[in-house]
């Protein structure tokens, strides 16, 4: 059987002042020429197919055009919804679009309960496992402790003991949206740690033949048969590096497989520069990012004059502009912004608790402001989903 997986469409996200709705379009012609053109068996989605919960009315559109464009070719999907995705809104009608060969799968209480395909070498079972946020789904999978390892666990077990049920030649897919250890992530990447972990063992997914992750952005593999596609388009700078992707899966009789990338459409490079200004603007090798969205960083000590506009004049696809002065570590001057740069709720909370105490937060002081971080981070799930 031969699968596409792709996953973190993003359906209304813009890159930077950018509206990527025009690439995210073409980009969904690709999926289905590719499908078309590779005799592609079933197609997957391993979630965050919109940026929101409640998406613009312009991405809602085009994500019915792929869902008639894909039931139109005849090739079975199976798609999940990610952290970004209100999981309620995207499955609405998902059984009678179920007809039409186009498999919704949002509901954490049903992911034990396959979608079924068949090829020539017998069944294939595609357990979709949508966004499990611990605090809202420990009770419903019988979990103490929320974590996403413990719920991902359970979970599994779900399909695992469904799956030993089924014919012993039946192969099985498993759809997930989660932080794998071992995968890179990137600054588009929403955060998702509970309880000062985000990441699971890929362990949590023995026993499947083949699991297409979704949330990290990066095209990547963890195991030869644990991989995240990668989102289609970047949609940070961070990702300026890079190659966007989907993956051609081919799974076997005996359950051995082989993977293929396939590249989708690059709107525009990404270029990430640095130096004074008058370096970029004079110096003759970055000729080749002119036609780039770029992300300038300048090191003039005393910042120039109408820089934005002067990047423009040569790159005229400047999107970003940012100021690090190149200084000694010690200068007075470092920004407030500068030294929170790369640090988490929970690291600059503790910092924030040594500076006015003048000794650090003790074990058990962690774990209160670690869960209240998990908290705040739940109940604003709830809110956005309810709204």
């Amino acid at each position: 059987m031969r699968l596409l997986h792709t996953s973190d469409w993003h359906l209304g996200r813009s890159f930077h002042r950018v509206n990527m709705l025009g690439a995210q379009a073409e980009f969904i012609g690709h999926l289905v020429s590719v499908a078309r053109e590779r005799e592609v068996d079933a197609v997957v989605v391993s979630g965050d197919v919109y940026d929101r919960a409640v998406p613009p009315l312009a991405a809602v559109e085009l994500f019915d055009d792929a869902l008639h464009r894909l039931a139109d070719l005849g090739v079975p999907t199976v798609m999940i919804s990610g952290n970004h995705d209100s999981a309620r809104r995207l499955g609405v009608g998902a059984g009678l679009i179920d007809r039409a060969g186009v498999h919704l799968r949002t509901d954490p209480s049903a992911v034990g309960t396959p979608v079924m395909l068949r090829d020539a070498f017998g069944d294939v079972a595609f357990y979709g496992l949508p966004y499990l946020e611990p605090a809202l789904v420990k009770d419903g999978f019988g979990v103490e402790k929320a974590g996403h390892e413990s719920v991902l666990a359970a979970a599994m077990d779900r399909v695992r003991a469904d799956l030993a049920t089924r014919a012993r030649n039946t192969r099985s897919v498993v759809l997930a949206h989660a932080f794998v250890t071992g995968g890179e992530a990137s600054d588009s990447e929403r955060d998702i740690t509970v309880g000062g972990v985000a990441a699971v063992p890929s362990g949590v997914f023995d026993g499947v033949d083949y699991v297409a992750l979704g949330h990290l952005h990066g095209c990547q593999t963890i195991t030869g048969r644990v991989r995240y596609s990668g989102s289609p388009l970047p949609y940070s700078f961070s990702e300026a590096d890079h190659r966007k992707s989907m993956w051609l899966i081919d799974l076997v009789g005996d359950g051995s497989l082989t993977a293929e990338r396939v590249d989708c459409p690059v709107p525009r490079p990404l270029a990430r520069i640095r130096g004074a200004l008058e370096e970029l603007l004079a110096d003759p090798g970055l000729a080749r990012h002119e036609d780039a969205w770029v992300e300038a960083t300048l090191t003039d000590a005393v910042r120039p004059a109408d820089p934005m506009a002067r990047l423009m004049e040569r790159f005229p696809h400047t999107l970003s502009l940012a100021f690090d002065p190149e200084r000694h570590p010690g200068d007075p001057d470092v920004t407030y912004a500068r030294r929170l740069a790369g640090r988490g709720d929970q690291e600059i909370a503790e910092d924030f608790v040594l500076h006015v105490r003048g000794a650090g937060a003790d074990e058990h002081e962690r774990g209160v402001l670690r869960d209240v971080f998990d908290a705040v981070r739940a109940d604003e799930t709830v809110r956005e989903v309810a709204r």
